[in-house]
């Protein structure tokens, strides 16, 4: 049977594709390149132990014992019982009572050398822990501390954290846009069939009928997706005001809904979005027209990504995006998972748990997304890069909604101070730096860096020597006075008022 994919065929294509998010390799040896020799073994178990609950604890993923970094197979030499204790650190090493969503753990021959396979999926019931206690999460190509919590999950949110794993009875692969699986396939690995590449990702099993496809493939791939997901769906809605109006009051000015499976929303509903985000065209530096963008477009797109790949598709709703006046809302079906916070989220520590772990995975393999956990990160830097309000993020018990907001991060006053300084094209640090000398108010050191949001010192003396230089800071304490002020105030150097600001004459701006 061509279209098999045996498991010996699966971890080949797994050492071929490297290391990643969801797999991890292990030597057995230790010691220089001309004397190696067996590692410890309980070493090696406590590695097995902490790799396969952070993978748990994430998206799922393989670990193989016996390879190296660069994906060279070396093998397995140690004693048959040095390899049974291997093989049961899936229970010895995890914290007692609790039991892995343990796909493999197996020996095979690989290149006719022992190597160890284990897999596991996504942890849909409850959060794992080592035997002393921790907890772990993969995160890209590590095994990262995570919070320590024990978490007895909502029914719905059980059923939400399974639902892209389920296998769906009659579904086969005519339903599914094979054209669109083959370019994806090919793209995983070059010449990979449809049906090979569909066991290698999960998507779908060899049974005794066939090849039985999880929802995930469906969600993906699916040629009718209004069939077996009526709701996969984007909406968007430009509203007319800052508010949402009702019955005579209504006031919805367009109302698109874009239909598909996943990898058709990511690039249609992109499409179908764009224009209302343009708000005027202006002639570029180039000579051409360009178009000029109310939020950051990649912030936007990050944010749409983020919803279709990580919404709940156990809920029979669509992702919905409203454009009012003011803001940009994205709600997408599904409360937060229990495991993350609204204060994780913004806190921006890559923070990172894929509801749909399937789909995430494919996704994140082909590129349609990037670092798992950074969207997020990427969206408030862009907002900030263009000088906007941060985003504001909310979540109940249905929804989870990113709010874009169309407002400047300075105040009117700090506005009107910046018009003095146009012709100076100040750069976005520098903005920050001139309106925290409003008023007149002497900036030391620290000052500056706290305006910046930054403890570089290569960034500390670029943007400062731009502001110098134009005249705009100005120096009103030498080093070696503010040395002295230091020491008679018994403050810290860095902390003496050293720069004021200073408007440039009438004629800089006219």
């Amino acid at each position: 049977m061509d279209d098999f994919l045996n498991l010996k065929d699966r971890i080949e294509n797994s050492i071929q594709l490297g290391e990643s998010h969801f797999r991890e390799f292990k030597s057995a040896y230790e010691g220089r390149p001309d004397g190696k020799r067996p590692r410890p073994v309980t070493l090696i178990c406590r590695e097995i132990g902490e790799a396969l609950v952070a993978f748990a604890n994430a998206d799922g993923g393989e670990l193989i014992i016996g390879v190296e970094d660069d994906g060279s197979i070396t093998g397995v030499l140690h004693k048959d019982d040095e390899i049974k204790q291997m093989l049961d650190a899936v229970t010895t090493h995890v914290f007692p009572q609790q039991k892995l969503p343990l796909v493999y753990n197996l020996k095979i021959m690989l290149d006719d050398k022992v190597v160890l396979f284990f897999q596991v999926n996504k942890g849909t019931q409850e959060i794992y822990q080592l035997t002393d206690g921790r907890c772990v999460v993969r995160k890209e190509k590590s095994t990262m501390p995570g919070e320590v919590k024990q978490i007895q999950f909502e029914r719905q949110e059980i059923r939400s954290r399974e639902f892209d794993q389920q296998f769906i009875d009659g579904a086969t692969t005519s339903d599914l846009d094979v054209d669109l699986v083959r370019s994806v396939a090919n793209e995983f690995l070059k010449g990979m069939s449809v049906e090979r590449y569909l066991q290698q990702v999960r998507l779908a099993e060899y049974a005794d009928n066939g090849l039985r496809l999880r929802r995930a493939a469906i969600l993906l791939f699916a040629r009718d997706i209004q069939r077996w997901h009526p709701f996969s769906q984007v909406r968007i809605l430009k509203v007319n005001g800052t508010k949402l109006g009702s019955g005579s009051d209504y006031n919805v000015v367009s109302d698109e809904i874009v239909r598909g499976n996943i990898l058709y929303l990511l690039t249609e509903a992109w499409e179908n979005l764009r224009p209302f985000l343009a708000y005027k065209t202006e002639f570029g530096t180039e000579a051409k027209f360009e178009q000029k963008y109310i939020y950051p477009e990649y912030a936007c797109r990050e944010a749409l990504v983020n919803a279709i790949a990580h919404r709940d598709y156990s809920v029979q709703s669509g992702i919905e995006i409203y454009i009012f006046h003011d803001r940009l809302e994205i709600r997408n079906p599904g409360a937060l998972l229990s495991t993350i916070t609204i204060a994780s989220l913004e806190d921006l520590d890559g923070t990172h748990e894929s509801r749909n772990s399937l789909i995430a995975r494919v996704l994140r393999e082909n590129r349609y997304m990037r670092e798992l956990g950074e969207g997020m990160r990427r969206i408030f830097d862009l907002m900030e890069q263009n000088e906007l309000d941060k985003p504001h993020l909310y979540s109940n018990t249905t929804s989870f909604k990113v709010t874009l907001l169309n407002r400047s991060i300075f105040t009117p006053q700090q506005e009107a101070w910046l018009t003095l300084f146009e012709s100076f094209s100040l750069s976005r640090l520098q903005k920050r730096i001139v309106v925290r000398g409003m008023g007149g108010e002497a900036l030391s050191k620290s000052d500056i860096y706290e305006s910046m949001t930054t403890n570089d010192r290569d960034t500390y003396d670029r943007e400062v020597t731009g502001l110098r230089n134009a005249d705009i800071l100005r120096e009103v304490r030498t080093n070696p006075n503010a040395a002295q002020y230091a020491k008679q105030n018994n403050i810290e150097k860095d902390r003496v008022p050293r720069f004021k600001v200073f408007p440039p004459p009438e004629s800089h701006t006219t």
